[in-house]
């Protein structure tokens, strides 16, 4: 094997292959040979995000790993550089972004970052790229430091999310149907991926895996694509903006508005910033569980379905109950 140091960034390294990609599956959706749906706007917008994203990443996305190369320092053993171990590292890793993306959506201030992936109304190889600008303040660098106390060198820790970037980008598609049985019940997949950009109640907060959805599946996270509910992608309540900075601050805005609005406790205030997204002090907005909630209310015989309650029900009022829950 190579030396850790030269372990490439293979996500940023295969930019080219995604742009090459990105024309096939839009060459070929034109033609009729698959199922694509691009619009022009939307797609510049995501190719955008997705270069100021690699901007932002070069100048600095190695800020954070300063942690993860102390936390090194005081490992518990050393994990040798061998495929066996690179193998295992992205497993790990791998787990770690499942609990690092779930928290994406349960926690206001990680949304704020990561709602610029889900704000295409579209489903295509290019909505991949539609990163976002902030990741490096967001602090879940955190979550890689037990795999450095274990003994993984911060090196390869990089590389296998690099290489975990890559895998998810094949699965931003409309082209694939489903896989055979056994990839569908182990892999992340095309399939599993359009559920969790999808703003349909049932799949709300679904589908978290990088690469294995079996995390989504042991933690009572995975939701199916059903053929009677297609997926409509987007958000619950969409931005209507192809502006670029918009789409990368919107949140930001919003959720600095409530923190600074008149009248509230200090725990009220922190809620803005910590408990999960669509959560008010005065009830006035509406949460997944409530929207869920809502839809069961109004569709009994959907109740038990998959990512959505057996009973209509009233949300919790303790604005961390559900963050603690997690």
């Amino acid at each position: 094997m190579p030396e850790v140091s030269s372990l490439p960034d293979v996500s940023t390294l295969a930019a080219p292959l995604y742009l090459a990609l990105i024309a096939v599956e839009l060459v070929a959706a034109q033609l009729g040979r698959l199922r694509a749906d691009y619009e022009s706007r939307d797609t510049a917008t995501s190719l955008s995000m997705g270069t100021g994203s690699l901007v932002v990443g070069a100048l600095v996305g190695g800020a954070g790993y300063g942690l993860v190369f102390w936390a090194y320092e005081y490992r518990l053993a050393t994990a040798p550089f061998a495929p066996g171990a690179v193998a295992l590292c992205y497993v790990l890793n791998d787990f770690q972004y499942y609990w690092a993306h779930r928290l994406g959506h349960r926690v206001r201030w990680l949304w704020a970052n990561h709602v610029v992936h889900h704000s295409s109304r579209h489903f295509n190889l290019s909505t991949a790229l539609r990163q976002p600008w902030t990741g490096p303040l967001t602090g879940t660098v955190v979550l890689k430091v037990p795999l450095a106390l274990l003994g993984f060198h911060p090196g390869v820790i990089a590389f296998v999310a690099s290489a975990n970037l890559l895998y998810q980008f094949g699965i931003h598609t409309r082209a694939i149907d489903k896989l055979p049985g056994w990839v569908e019940a182990v892999f992340n997949t095309p399939s599993h991926h359009r559920v969790h950009h999808g703003a349909n109640p049932m799949y709300l907060d679904a589908n978290y895996a990088g690469t294995f959805i079996v995390w989504d599946r042991l933690f009572g996270t995975f939701v199916p694509e059903r053929a009677d509910e297609p997926v409509r992608y987007g958000l619950v309540h969409d931005i209507d903006t192809f502006n670029p900075l918009r789409v990368a601050f919107h949140e930001y805005v919003a959720m600095v508005r409530d923190v600074i609005g008149r009248g509230l406790t200090l725990r009220e205030r922190v809620a803005y910033l910590l408990a999960p997204p669509g959560w008010s002090h005065d009830g006035s907005r509406q949460g997944s569980e409530a929207i869920k909630a809502e839809y069961v209310a109004r569709n009994p015989t959907a109740a038990g379905c998959p990512g959505l309650p057996d009973r209509p029900g009233e949300p919790g009022a303790e604005p961390f109950g559900e963050l603690l829950a997690v």
